[in-house]
């Protein structure tokens, strides 16, 4: 993909995260929007992700922030696994795009996920279960900042370190808000890329939002597990939601909703 092509994925990302959120009435817009360009990057890019592919020869993405859910449905749409007007019907009865990531109704998502600091166990667990059976699969963990305040996180990481799990590409959507603040108010991460070295990780620092920083820390070769972190801006794209905590749960109503695809070119 070129980089105006992943631009414009990005960019339709943010837009039916916007379409989707506004039509429920209930949903996460926010941290949603923070993210894009990673998906975007990891879906079209870095992962094999062809739903032409059987499962077991594709890359899988944990989207351990699972409210996030409404960019990576865009993004699987996009990718070509349901059709894209069905981004419409989030969080709707009968839906299969619940307000979290379901694998067993919602075809491309490879794990269940929304109790945070969850996923990085899960990806550590697939990355083994890859080592073990001889697979070149790649597994990549698109986390949250405000989830790394979680023991089970830190738990993880240091089993993907002590295991070597060079496979394993966690990514963090560094936007440094979450529901209850900032996350320095609620409770500060300190100095993340020191403590991820600390651990035993290959860390790579980037601006979330540079599609080109992004696509080169996906390339880096190591002998240990990767760590990406990407400093976003939470509500990214559109002017009265960027970094503003109240934006991390809360459905824009009909002219907000308008205002913000307006912004985004929609």
């Amino acid at each position: 993909m070129t980089l105006g092509e992943l631009q414009e994925i990005s960019r339709q990302i943010r837009i039916d995260v916007v379409r989707s959120v506004g039509t429920a009435k209930s949903g996460h817009v926010g941290g949603a929007v923070s993210c894009a360009e990673i998906l975007a990057t990891l879906y079209f890019n870095a992962m094999k992700s062809d739903p032409a592919l059987p499962a077991e020869q594709r890359d899988k993405c944990v989207l351990s922030k699972g409210h996030a859910a409404p960019a990576l449905y865009s993004v699987l749409a996009q990718r070509g696994f349901f059709p894209r007007e069905e981004v419409l019907t989030l969080r709707k009865l009968g839906s299969r795009l619940q307000g979290h990531p379901d694998m067993k109704k919602t075809p491309g998502v490879d794990a269940s996920t929304g109790s945070l600091g969850q996923g990085v166990s899960i990806s550590v667990g697939m990355a083994l279960g890859a080592r073990l059976h001889g697979s070149q699969q790649k597994i990549f963990a698109v986390v949250g900042d405000g989830e790394a305040q979680e023991g089970q996180f830190w738990e993880a990481m240091m089993a993907a370190a002590h295991y070597k799990l060079t496979n394993l590409t966690v990514v963090m959507d560094n936007n440094g808000l979450q529901i209850d603040g900032s996350n320095d108010q609620v409770m500060s991460l300190g100095d993340i890329k020191a403590k991820l070295l600390a651990f035993g990780f290959e860390v790579i620092e980037v601006d979330g939002h540079d599609i080109p920083q992004l696509l080169q820390a996906y390339t880096v070769k190591t002998t240990r597990p990767k760590f990406i972190l990407a400093h976003t801006v939470k509500g990214k794209g559109i002017s009265f939601m960027e970094n503003q905590v109240g934006w991390h749960g809360k459905a824009p109503n009909a002219e907000e909703m308008q205002k913000a695809l307006a912004e985004l070119g929609a």
